[in-house]
């Protein structure tokens, strides 16, 4: 397969395995609601960031979305996306050493995102799907960096977001950008019988105005669509489900609308369908009947799908109901399979975080949370992670956020590398977003938002693991070590880490890991619980086979740990990654 090379990719491509573990240190003045929402808000370099939170959450996302900086060679923005900022230049100068001198903006680029996405990967799921936001600049080194990555075969879409005009252009309107969508494996997709399919954009929200309508007037259906009708009306041109005007009608089963019956293109079967009322047969539609037989026809009248007209001297149409499972039904709301091209404009967004910041324009092109909601979603199960770690102004936290308010425990994992971003942009957003805001209108109107409800821990990244000796820091606990020594053992995190209270951390593939530290025996002199002696085996919880022990040394002889199916590793030299 070709690949792409740069100058600086030999330093950058293990470049990931060499970046240090860190803590995270909580942050409580900055954190938001429901402590135990599980949803997290990390300040500081995503790729040290992401060490930090791999050995919790290694094979357990199912989502990653990221919007990385387009490397267009913008200073102006808020989000410096040059990739030329002092954080970047100073990592670069690091990684790459001398050679960075002579990097292009894309050589820079592509050094920067490459050990990012090979530890994105590490986060996924066997069945999850990571969707990367880009444009013209770098789509093609982008695809080929995916390629190289998450293999070819594992590629499953290149979605067209057409966001704006510009009636300015000397040549062509290019108003459009890219979300490339990878899966961690394709053929697993396949093999569980994977199948995404969305609701209509909108029929949610219409479907939730009729459940309100419904509790309010039960099975007064006129009154209901006479509400129904007005509640179009009043809705921003802009707003998707404007477009759904046309179900609104009301019935026992649910919103329909009107459609032709008879047969697409022509052509189509011609037989008698009898009217209820006069008992004479209906006319038959220029193009003939929808349904092929009339026993297919009367199937359809059965399940109340066939409205009659007054009389018999027009046909009568179909119902299509906007909740219906029927697939062939392009009327219906669901499900449905997704368009590779989304169309929203950015001027929406853009407006919706000026208004949720009381006028202040405080991000440049945000992202639009509605749309990722809805990207979210539909490679989504209610309970799923979802990751983001180029944060911004946190458009991906509010849609979980928006996603949780109406069913479903999703939860967020958010890194942003500028500390004045994360905490006045993107933590502030988040905490508007949960507690709710007001704001004025340009005519002056004062408009409360209600907040969405849920929560998020603040962390700053702490100190590394090890120290520059390679000893273990001491500010480590023996959850904070314990999670990392399972992950490093096993490439997976360890069950239960943050509250660890045993030296047997979990057993992985019928091999059971232990660690002896700090004291986790009740016993902290120099020969106690640290050390592997025969006293301290046998306090061990038992376990019938392999077992990989970590200490500070070892007292028992070989003969005996070959018997018992011990490995023992010494810490800190032997935890490390395979």
């Amino acid at each position: 397969m070709p690949v792409l090379d740069w100058i600086g990719k030999k330093a950058v491509v293990n470049h990931h395995k060499e970046v240090p573990f860190h803590l995270l240190k909580r942050d409580d003045s900055l954190s938001v609601g429901d402590p135990d929402s599980g949803n997290l808000l990390v300040e500081g370099d995503n790729l040290v960031a992401l060490k930090a939170l791999l050995p919790y959450y290694a094979g357990q996302v199912k989502c990653i979305y990221i919007d990385p900086p387009y490397n267009t060679g913008n200073e102006g923005w808020v989000y410096n996306d040059s990739v030329n900022s002092a954080e970047i230049r100073e990592w670069l100068g690091k990684a790459v050493g001398k050679e960075a001198e002579d990097l292009s903006r894309h050589d820079k680029w592509l050094c920067m995102m490459y050990p990012r996405l090979q530890l994105l990967r590490l986060f996924l799921k066997q069945d999850g799907v990571i969707l990367v936001s880009i444009d013209d600049f770098e789509a093609h080194m982008l695809r080929c960096l995916l390629d190289e990555i998450f293999g070819r075969n594992n590629f499953i879409a290149q979605l067209v977001w057409d966001k704006t005009r510009k009636n300015d252009a000397k040549l062509f309107s290019v108003g459009h950008e890219y979300v490339l969508v990878y899966a961690k494996s394709l053929a697993f997709l396949r093999a569980i019988g994977t199948k995404w399919r969305e609701s209509k954009p909108g029929a949610d929200k219409v479907l939730s105005f009729y459940a309100e309508l419904l509790e309010k007037y039960g099975s007064d259906y006129e009154t209901m669509e006479k509400e129904l009708k007005q509640w179009y009306k009043e809705l921003p041109k802009e707003e998707p489900a404007k477009k759904l005007s046309r179900h609104k009608h009301i019935d026992e089963r649910g919103v329909w609308r009107d459609r032709d019956i008879s047969w697409p293109g022509g052509g189509g079967p011609r037989y008698d369908v009898i009217h209820p009322v006069t008992g004479k047969p209906c006319k038959v539609p220029e193009r003939g009947w929808g349904f092929a037989s009339p026993l297919a026809m009367e199937e359809q009248i059965q399940q109340g799908l066939v409205e009659f007209r007054k009389d018999e001297k027009d046909p009568p149409f179909r119902k299509s109901y906007l909740e219906s499972s029927d697939e062939t039904d392009e009327e219906a709301a669901g499900p449905q399979v997704m368009s590779s091209v989304i169309y929203k404009q950015a001027q929406v967004v853009a407006k919706f975080l000026r208004n949720m910041f009381d006028g202040e324009r405080v991000f440049d092109n945000p992202k639009d949370h509605e749309v990722l909601a809805r990207l979210i979603k539909y490679v989504t199960g209610p309970s799923d992670i979802i990751l983001d770690s180029f944060a911004g102004s946190g458009s991906t936290g509010q849609a979980i956020l928006q996603l949780n308010s109406s069913g479903g425990n999703r939860r967020f994992l958010l890194a942003e590398m500028d500390g004045k971003i994360c905490q006045e942009i993107t933590a502030r957003r988040l905490k508007k977003a949960i507690e709710g805001y007001s704001y004025k209108s340009q005519k002056g109107h004062a408009t409360t938002v209600r907040g969405l409800g849920g929560g998020f821990r603040y962390c700053a990244l702490g100190a590394g693991v090890f120290d520059e000796s390679g000893n273990i820091a001491s500010k480590v606990s023996f959850c904070q070590l314990s999670a990392h020594v399972f992950f490093c053992e096993t490439g997976s995190p360890a069950p239960n880490s943050k509250s660890h209270k045993s030296p047997l951390l979990g057993v992985h593939n019928g091999k059971a890991i232990y660690l002896l530290y700090n004291g986790i025996l009740k016993d902290k002199t120099p020969d106690g619980g640290n050390v592997l002696t025969r006293q301290v085996l046998a306090e061990l919880p038992l376990h019938k086979g392999p077992k990989v022990i970590y200490g500070t040394s070892c007292r028992i002889g070989e003969d005996r740990l070959q018997r018992e199916q011990i490995t023992f590793k010494q810490i800190p030299y032997e935890i490390k990654v395979d």
